[in-house]
């Protein structure tokens, strides 16, 4: 199951870089975004043992790629790296950002979630919307 967000206005990175914070306090997910897609050239890089990422890495090892993309937002242990970024290989499509749960997700699980997104993006000060599917 995966929670699609949809951003509108600008700035749009500054709006995923605080998606992605998110992310990090919430490990009942993994996440994909516009920016990731193309930096760990999506169509190339899922691996069901970790990661492995094949395009746009700059050449980075797995662990070290995320680290060095997530690294800037806070802590970050080298476990939740290799869990982080979703290794589904599905593309954001349409939208700009996803969460996606490891389990199905509680009613409380996503208030919870859109309460995080909704303090994240305040402060950057765009619109979003959220479709859980």
């Amino acid at each position: 199951m995966k929670s699609y967000i949809k951003i509108y206005g600008p700035p749009i990175s500054e709006a995923l870089k605080a998606l992605r914070k998110v992310a990090l306090d919430f490990p009942e997910v993994c996440v994909m975004d516009t920016a990731l897609e193309a930096t760990l050239g999506i169509s190339s890089y899922t691996s069901p043992g970790g990661l492995t990422g094949a395009g746009g890495g700059g050449g980075l090892g797995s662990v070290e790629m995320v680290m060095d993309h997530f690294g800037g937002l806070g802590e970050i242990s080298k476990e939740r790296c290799d869990t982080i970024i979703s290794k589904s290989g599905e593309s954001v499509g349409q939208f700009d950002f996803y969460y996606e749960w490891f389990q199905k997700p509680t009613v409380a699980q996503l208030e919870s979630l859109i309460e995080k997104i909704d303090e994240a993006l305040a402060p950057v000060g765009v619109k979003y919307t959220i479709t859980t599917k």
